[in-house]
């Protein structure tokens, strides 16, 4: 169910002042993971080009995710296991949007995140990384991704295998590809700003979650992974930095996750192609909703690489997920609506780097579902008139990448991103005029993000 669903399940009273709430939720519900971690590539003695497709950032190269694959326990130099990063912007939308405390209506200049990160290998075969973050929006500290392993390989049958498990704080942080929710373009994700209905696999659950997977990589091409999440007590969440746990939906008992996946390296060519699952039953907070909200993710995904070792490089990613939902929980509040819907989601992407230094990315992304009124209503910039989830719209992005390389000033501890992301909306939340109900058209929730990206 979405934020702002829950505003019709309370006296009508509260309603305004849960509006507001709601809105500055939705513009800070895309806080941004890590991505790139210094700390690694101290580790192993390498530039961080060597793992990531443009020097510094999120997209992994085969090494990157062999690397990760394995406990991010390669290398063998002794190094201090801390890397920092920051992310500050400028963001401009074409409609102003509700104002968050200590910020205005629009043509915000922000620090938009600080983060602290542990990382690196621990022991033979076991390593991780966990992440702290300063949210310089909500100006609150919590802490942010989690992912501890084992991995090791073993020759069964002279077959190449290798095994690993991961403890982690949310589905897909552990995922080695960047066509996987929380890896995925854009990044960094413009924060003051609207955006489309998401899966549960799409970070619902994000640190208020722990769970284990296991995983194999076989004759590395075929990948097999299973686990499941639990939500985490409130006290304990409560302890971690997030605010008001006893507010949020909790999953109920265990909720199974899956993953496979092919992949193919041919000369500079590298391609895979995947399958995921996530089946999530979600309790809500108000002790009037009875049963739970189910859901059942189901997605698709590809990866292509071209790398020769010139200037040139090429990436695209694809991803298709499918959510069947059963809103029990929400139909027993909202009177009786129909539990049954489904949400569909797209995301491509496709990036040309020259010199592992600038880089030029396009983005696509869409999302549809069946319509529902009594769940999906009018309500100002975040509402829908329709009672339609369905949006889509493209992202471009350029950036300016000048550290990272073998030859860079002060490798691996100097990085820095400098981009320019620009998102246009051809349709939100069911229509392109009047979508809300209010007189906003989808175009009003365009916007430009320019940022600096830095790390040691």
């Amino acid at each position: 169910m979405q934020l702002h669903s829950l505003i019709w399940q309370v006296a009508p009273r509260t309603r305004r002042w849960l509006a507001v709430l709601t809105a500055a939720l939705a513009l800070l519900q895309n806080a941004p993971p890590a991505w790139s971690v210094p700390a690694f590539a101290r580790q192993m003695g390498v530039p961080c080009a060597v793992c990531h497709t443009v020097a510094f950032g999120p997209a992994l190269t085969p090494y990157g995710r062999n690397f990760k694959l394995h406990g991010y326990a390669l290398g063998t130099q002794r190094t201090i296991p801390v890397s920092a990063d920051l992310v500050a912007a400028f963001t401009h939308t074409q409609a102003d949007l509700p104002a968050l405390p200590h910020f205005s209506a629009n043509d915000n200049l922000a620090i938009n995140n600080v983060d602290i990160f542990l990382a690196g290998r621990i022991a033979e075969h076991f390593g991780g990384f966990a992440q702290v973050t300063y949210d310089g929006l909500a100006r609150h500290t919590a802490w942010s991704n989690l992912d501890l392993r084992y991995a090791q390989d073993f020759t069964p049958g002279g077959v190449s295998t290798l095994f690993g498990v991961s403890l982690n704080n949310s589905p897909t942080v552990q995922d080695p590809w960047n066509s996987t929710p929380i890896w995925q373009f854009p990044f960094p994700p413009a924060r003051f700003s609207n955006g489309t209905q998401q899966p549960q696999v799409h970070g619902a659950f994000g640190q208020t979650v722990l769970g284990a997977t296991a995983y194999t990589l076989i004759a590395e091409t075929v990948y097999l992974e299973a686990g499941g999440y639990r939500a985490l007590a409130d006290r304990a969440q409560d302890d971690l930095g997030i605010s008001n746990p006893e507010l949020g939906r909790k999953l109920d008992g265990t909720a199974p996750y899956w993953r496979a996946a092919l992949q193919k390296t041919s000369g500079p060519h590298y391609a895979s192609v995947g399958i995921l699952g996530f089946a999530p039953r979600a309790q809500l907070p108000s002790p009037a909703a009875v049963g739970t909200d189910n859901y059942t993710d189901t997605g698709y995904d590809a990866t292509y690489q071209f790398a020769n070792g010139g200037p040139h490089t090429f990436s695209a990613n694809a991803s298709y997920i499918h959510e069947s939902q059963r809103l029990f929980a929400t139909s027993s509040l909202l009177g009786g609506a129909p539990p049954d819907n489904h949400l569909n989601t797209w995301r491509i992407d496709a990036e040309y780097g020259y010199h592992q230094t600038y880089a030029f990315t396009l983005g696509y992304f869409s999302a549809d579902g069946n319509a529902n009124p009594a769940l999906f209503r009018p309500g100002p910039f975040f509402g829908s008139a329709t009672g339609s989830p369905d949006s889509r719209g493209y992202v471009l992005q350029l950036e300016y990448i000048p550290f990272g390389k073998a030859s860079s000033l002060a490798t691996p501890w100097l990085n820095l991103r400098l981009g320019v992301q620009y998102t246009l909306f051809s349709r939100l939340n069911g229509g392109d005029t009047n979508y809300d109900g209010f007189g906003h058209s989808a175009s009003d929730a365009n916007t430009l993000f320019v940022y600096v990206w830095t790390a040691i």
